[in-house]
């Protein structure tokens, strides 16, 4: 069935190349572009870290022009996404965990244990994870979005593809920008960049800083707690960016950058999807405990959110490159890449999404995660005789420091050991003064080593004028190191575990093992505490590559065919992970199977701490065949390409209200057609650029025996055989710019950029309520101003029609009832579901200076 789609795919390319094919040998030869006029041929990427034109590298890439972006309003990688068909980009809880997915393809960024299948490249210097690449690009000169596996020249963690940003350079000629935003929500804020000489011919500079602040797209009813802000997702922040340039001859250029980030904003509350209507639900009892506690009428779009603790993150983001690069002999280049980055955020949480005081991670800078990178690129290119060559060697060095706190609030005890549990606790001489005291509960820490070399080579042979072979292989090397230390206080396992046999007497086995595994969560769990300070180690070796084959049947027509492989390294769950023993389906020791051995003791119920919180790599194996053509005298660009990518070990996180699991999934395929376009019209000024993705993404057939801890299962039953989240079958996107001169001294310039998204599910069990249903993005702009650009007025709107749509949706914390390891689905009677949302229309006003 895979092979009959991607053969029907191909065969749909290779019509597409034969109809373009005659028509271009119909059509006159082009003419030679008039200076000044754009045409495809002017298009240079360097997603093979060399430059070529786009039109010339055999792979799937959409290019994004810095002006472009700027007429469309792109200042990050989430708004990135209206311009590319196929690209996702999400944020949760804060805006640190951002997420990235190619064809339906990434890696939920809400454990820092787990890197990113999408890599993020900025002036070539790898950032660790999408949260870390989260914020204002600055001045970009093109952005390049690489889909499929990049596991040659990119290295591990490119899985799903590459997003690769380039920005503006120092100049030789002096020069300014400045800008000055304002629109609703209060949203104000500016940028203002010089670049010019600092040293005659031979030493230029570029400094570029903006800040910018937003009222909150959220409001908040913040019940009885210590919260005083009553407006949630807002902006605030400031960067800056310095770069000197460096030329001393011909053959030599130096740039350095250095750049500092800094925000300090309130995000993200979420909203209420669905709300259970029992009389047990867990919302009543959030009301019961706390009056208007939480939204009880589903009216998720209302942008009202509920929480009584403070969602601060404070973020500092800095580093430090240096590219030299060297004609060393004539057709011999070499380039140096080094960087040095330190990204912390500290970051407080309202855990519950309600206006109870019920779990919350605190702001006060002891909840955190810090990343320091060192890194080190080198390599040579060239050319010899019919071959074009490069090798390279690469090094990182990646110090990961988090700590991880979740407190109980002072509704906790009441909300879910007496309503809950059913009050079962305090039969159990589980008092409020015993266990779960506000204040108290999980204090973790990790400290994670990540070294990784590798060595490559992709070398292109031209077997003659038309055809060319790429050949490109990457053995790489890592080696990581965790070390932990849980810390638990007001736990409740044991005394729960000791109280089993009477509770099977009083209720059942089925209610027993509910209300246990109700007080024997990992976070309610001193098992863990047990285990001390341990560490754990694993090294892994990779081999990967690509070849390709592309045939130029005439100038403007070239297919090609190829094959990648690409991985995302193994690594650690930075979250307690638990072991129910027994466990329905479950082989285990013990008389009649009904029982776990720990230690010494038979216990009939055993919520024990895992100490191996490993997962494996994530491997990718991608086909494509592709064709790229230029029509109308290089006006015109056309590509397409259908693709079959199968991964293997695929990295899933999944929240199931009380904890993070990580499992890797056996398969996961994703296959279909992507194509762009760039058309520079016979309209002066006027270009139209998009693109469309048609993409099958879907989770192979595995059962609970296929999975390293079958207890998962439970909360993955949805997956096999099933389409993937993050994935719409459909994905297309429309960019129209137009500029033209109104007299002699005034220019007129108009953007509307869309982006249509056919329906899928945003929650990676794939529970129903998750899905989000098809819909279209607009971003418009106008603007006018002198022909000289000193100055000029624009008014914008993002997201035009005011499109309401869910980024993520997922189980309300505590608030689903997951307990009982017997049922497979929650009671959506009785639980809970929060969203974070898209962005909601914003109307202003840009005014711009070049000088």
């Amino acid at each position: 069935m895979k092979m009959r789609h991607l053969l029907r795919a191909s065969a749909s390319a290779l019509v597409l190349s034969a109809i373009m094919s005659t028509a271009a040998f119909a059509q006159d030869e082009p003419a030679a572009a008039d200076d000044g006029v754009n045409t495809v041929d002017t298009i240079v990427v360097t997603v093979n870290k060399r430059e070529q034109n786009l039109q010339d590298v055999p792979a799937t890439v959409t290019a994004l022009s810095g002006e472009l972006m700027q007429d469309a309003g792109v200042k990050d990688i989430k708004d990135l996404q209206i311009l590319t068909p196929g690209l996702t980009v999400t944020s949760t809880s804060n805006e640190t965990v951002t997420t990235a997915r190619i064809r339906g393809v990434g890696t939920v960024g809400d454990n820092p244990g787990l890197e990113s299948s999408v890599g993020i490249v900025i002036d070539g210097v790898y950032r660790p994870r999408n949260g870390v690449s989260f914020g204002d690009l600055g001045e970009l000169q093109r952005i390049e979005v690489l889909k499929g596996p990049q596991g040659t020249l990119f290295g591990k963690n490119t899985s799903a593809g590459v997003i690769n940003i380039l920005t503006a350079e120092p100049e030789f000629e002096f020069g300014g920008n400045a800008e000055l935003t304002f629109g609703e929500y209060g949203t104000r804020g500016g940028s203002v960049s010089v670049t010019g000489p600092i040293f005659g011919d031979n030493v230029a500079g570029r400094i570029f800083f903006a800040k910018r602040e937003r009222d909150g797209f959220l409001n908040v009813k913040t019940g009885d707690g210590p919260r005083t802000s009553d407006e949630d997702v807002n902006q605030d922040f400031w960067t800056i960016r310095g770069q000197i340039l460096a030329t001393p001859s011909d053959d030599l250029s130096i740039r350095m950058i250095a750049d500092y980030t800094e925000r300090d904003e309130m995000c993200c509350l979420a909203t209420q999807l669905q709300v259970g209507d029992a009389a047990n639900s867990r919302a009543a009892f959030v009301n019961q405990v706390q009056p208007g506690g939480i939204a009880t009428d589903e009216k998720v779009f209302n942008r009202t959110a509920y929480g009584n603790r403070s969602t601060r993150q404070f973020i500092q983001d800095k580093g430090f490159s240096a590219q030299v690069d060297w004609d060393v002999l004539d057709g011999v280049a070499l380039t140096s890449i080094t960087a040095v980055r330190n990204w912390r955020a500290e970051t407080g949480q309202d855990s519950d999404f309600t206006a109870a005081d019920l779990v919350y991670r605190p702001d006060d800078g002891t909840n955190y995660v810090e990343f320091g990178q060192f890194s080190q690129e080198l390599r040579a290119n060239g050319e010899a005789g019919p071959v074009n060559w490069l090798v390279g060697a690469f090094y990182a060095s990646e110090d990961l420091d988090s700590r991880s706190r979740l407190n109980y609030g002072t509704d906790y005890y009441a909300y879910f050991d007496t309503r809950v549990l059913g009050g079962v606790p305090g039969l159990l001489g589980l008092t409020p003064a015993a266990i779960h005291q506000a204040g108290n509960g999980s204090d973790d820490r990790y400290a994670q080593t990540d070294e990784t070399f590798a060595l490559f080579t992709d070398n292109t042979w031209s077997i003659t004028e038309a055809w060319k072979l790429t050949a490109g292989l990457r053995y790489s090397w890592s080696d990581k190191s965790l070390t932990t230390q849980y810390s638990t206080t007001g736990a409740s396992c044991d005394q729960a575990e000791a109280a089993y046999l009477t509770l099977v007497g009083l209720a059942g086995a089925p209610t027993a093992q509910a209300i246990v595994g109700g007080l024997c969560l990992n976070a309610e769990n001193n098992d863990f505490d047990a285990l001390g300070k341990f560490t754990q180690k694993r090294s892994e070796e990779e081999l990967t590559g690509t070849i390709k084959l592309a045939w130029n049947i005439n100038d403007d027509i070239m297919t090609y065919a190829s094959y990648a492989r690409g991985y995302k390294s193994g690594g650690f769950n930075l979250d307690r992970s638990g072991i129910t023993c027994p466990y329905p389906g479950r082989s285990v020791k013990g008389p009649a199977g009904l029982a776990c051995i720990n230690g010494s003791l038979l216990t009939p119920l055993d919520f024990q701490a895992n100490k191996d919180t490993s997962f494996d790599g994530e491997k990718a194996d991608s086909y494509e065949l592709g064709i790229k053509t230029k029509w109308l005298g290089n006006s015109l660009l056309l590509n397409a390409t259908a693709f079959y990518q199968k991964y293997t070990d695929f990295q899933l996180n999944t929240f199931v209200g009380t904890a993070f699991i990580v499992e890797s999934i056996p398969e996961l395929t994703s296959q279909g057609i992507d194509a762009d376009f760039l058309w520079f019209t016979p309209l002066d000024g006027l270009t139209f650029q998009g693109g469309v993705t048609w993409a099958q993404t879907k989770f192979g057939e595995f059962t609970a025996a296929d999975l390293k801890d079958p207890s998962k299962f439970n909360g993955l039953f949805r997956l096999p055989g099933a389409t993937a989240p993050f994935a719409p079958r459909w994905s297309a996107s429309l960019a129209t710019s137009y500029e033209k001169d109104i007299g002699e001294a005034l220019v007129f310039k108009g953007n509307v950029s869309l982006k249509y998204t056919s329906d899928y599910n945003t929650g990676s069990d794939l529970h129903p309520v998750k899905e989000q249903e098809a819909f279209t993005l607009v971003n418009a702009r106008v603007g006018i101003g002198s022909q000289d650009g000193l100055w000029t007025v624009e008014l914008y709107a993002n997201n035009l029609f005011d499109k309401d749509y869910t980024q993520v949706a997922f189980n309300g914390p505590f608030q689903v009832d997951t307990s009982n390891p017997y049922l497979k689905a929650p009671d959506d009677a009785i639980s809970t579901y929060d969203a974070f949302l898209g962005a909601p229309r914003v109307v202003g006003v840009t005014l711009r200076s070049k000088f």
